[in-house]
């Protein structure tokens, strides 16, 4: 029983992914999960409480799988500007991800603050993991630094997911350039 739950609950998961990545926050309705996932409408509720409640599951489960893949890609660079530059670049990569596009979305919309403080918390892990390369770096504020890092990065994700004039490794090499001539202290 536990397990076929477990299963439900994924597959909810994913469809909101879906739901989130084609059509944004209106798209996800408990109707539109129940059609996704063959459950009855009432079912759904038996699992989340509110569309908000979706909305924090996803944070919880999909935020530190894209926090792994950026450190990972962060790893194995030999300097603090390797790093920097992993960064930006896989958050970058990640941008046509499924789960990207559903986090996109969710940020785009109105939350309640339960669910905007989960993803809060999500991106000061993103800052955390890259304000140490910022201070070797030599710079004297590298958490501020972070977050306006992060800024640049989140400016180049809505530039490629409004799928803009310029080609998506145009973007990237731009917010690279940018984060390693304007984070150097």
């Amino acid at each position: 029983m536990a397990e076929h739950r477990s299963m439900q609950r994924a597959a909810l998961l994913d469809a909101a992914r879906s739901l989130l990545s084609e059509g944004g926050t209106e798209a996800l309705t408990f109707p539109a999960l129940a059609e996704r996932t063959g459950l009855a409408r009432s079912s759904v509720y038996e699992y989340f409480r509110s569309r908000a409640a979706v909305v924090e599951e996803l944070c919880a489960v999909d935020f530190p799988v894209w926090a792994a893949e950026v450190a990972a890609a962060m790893e194995p660079a030999e300097s603090a500007e390797g790093k920097v530059e992993a960064y930006v670049r896989q958050q970058l990569a990640l941008v046509g991800d499924r789960r990207h596009r559903a986090v996109v979305a969710i940020s785009a919309s109105e939350l309640d603050a339960g669910a905007r403080e989960k993803i809060r918390a999500a991106h000061g892990g993103l800052v955390t993991m890259i304000a140490d390369a910022l201070g070797e770096m030599g710079h004297d504020q590298p958490r501020l630094a972070a977050m306006l890092l992060q800024g640049v990065v989140d400016a180049a994700v809505r530039r490629i997911e409004l799928g803009a004039a310029e080609d998506p490794g145009v973007v990237t090499d731009a917010a690279v350039a940018m984060a390693l001539r304007g984070v150097k202290g």
